[in-house]
Parts: structure tokens; sequence; C-alpha cells
């Protein structure tokens, strides 16, 4: 595995170019920018990370069009995963916005939903991660998830953490953009310290709503 030496300029042009070119040959024809640009230096990011954030795994950039009345075939952003636990985690993705970084849980069996709800009707638990939640948007982050329109059933309507309850799945991002950093081997250290930010959230999903 080579040495992370940042993510180049030409990652976030690669995908401003493939939006307006999703197709097979154009696709074929920059085969060799998406390795050395995209794939190959997320790999070794990863790979530097894994340590500390568990083993990360990059997902196929092909789109599954069987259903879809769009039937472009490529994603027009590369995320990547960083996990312990299946669905529970730390995300990035690159796209022709440049960088974005998230966390927190997006699988849900009916189990795990079942976990999460009553963890969070619990007075301490429920509490804690409110606190977790409220800290991750002040410091910048989008809450967000799937969500339920209304308070499942079973809870009351006015429950002090109504919101958290309405969550299928819960989760947190940054958009990062193009900082001076993203070229360098210093975007190892940013990138990390965002997902520090998010350990919080991750941790308590591992420990409360573990899939």
């Amino acid at each position: 595995m080579s040495t992370f030496d940042g993510i180049p300029a030409a990652a976030p042009v690669f995908y401003a170019e493939l939006e307006q070119n999703n197709n097979r040959e154009w696709w074929l024809a920059h085969a060799a920018v998406y390795q050395e640009s995209v794939k190959g230096p997320l790999q070794a990011l990863l790979a530097q990370l894994e340590p500390r954030f568990g083993p990360g795994k990059i997902f196929r950039p092909n789109r599954d069009i069987r259903f879809s009345q769009d039937k472009s075939p490529y994603k027009t952003a590369q995320g990547a995963f960083a996990s312990y636990q299946e669905g529970v985690g730390y995300y990035l993705q690159i796209s022709a916005d440049g960088l974005l970084v998230g966390g927190g849980y997006h699988s849900h069996s009916p189990a795990q939903l079942v976990r999460y709800r009553n963890s969070v009707d619990a007075g301490s638990t429920g509490e804690q991660l409110q606190h977790i939640v409220d800290a991750t948007a002040a410091a910048g982050f989008a809450i967000e998830g799937e969500k339920l329109k209304t308070v499942p059933r079973g809870f009351p309507k006015d429950h002090p953490r109504a919101e958290l309850l309405k969550h299928k799945s819960l989760s947190a991002s940054i958009p990062v953009g193009e900082p001076d950093w993203l070229g360098s081997p210093e975007a190892e250290n940013q990138i990390g310290a965002l997902w520090e930010q998010l350990r919080p959230l991750v941790d308590w999903v591992s420990r409360h709503a573990a899939p």
C-alpha cells in the first residue's frame, strides 16, 4: 500500500467532468485518472486511518440502475466508509464539490431500531445522545438520517426527544470543499480530526444501538 500524499485537485475535476459525460466510453478513457487521483489516494488514506477508526472500504463507482429511470452508469461521487461494526462508522466522499466528511449509522434492522428507540426513550442514554447531537450540530455538522414524519407508535407525541425518536438512521456530515490541505499529507490529520468530533455519536450507537 502506497503512502498517502493527499487527495489531488484532479479528483474533483474528474467528477465535474463525469457529470457532463456519464457514459462507459468516457469512463474507460479516464480510468487511469480515477485510479490515480481518486481510488488510490482514498485506499492509502483509509489504510493509515484504520488503527484509529477501523477497516475501511471504498464503495463501488457503478450505480445500480436496475430499477431507476436514470440509466447513468456511474456515481458522481466516490464514497468510503471506516467501521468496526456493520453500518456504524465514519464516512467521507469526494465529488465535484470537493470533500464531505460524516459519520453515524445507516443500517436499521428491526431489532436495531428497537434498541435505538428504547435507548433514546431511556432518561440517561437518551439525554446523553441529545447532548451529543446538540454539540455535533453546534460544531457545524448537519444532523441527517432517514426519519418518520411523526413520533413512532408507543411513544408520547410530546416526548422530550421526539425528533430523535423519529430517526430510523442517524448521521452527521459537514462539507469541507477543497481546502489548501486537501492535496497534501495533512489531509489525514484534518480528516482524522473531523472524524474524532463524530466519535461520540458513533460510540453511542455502537454501545446502545448496535446492528
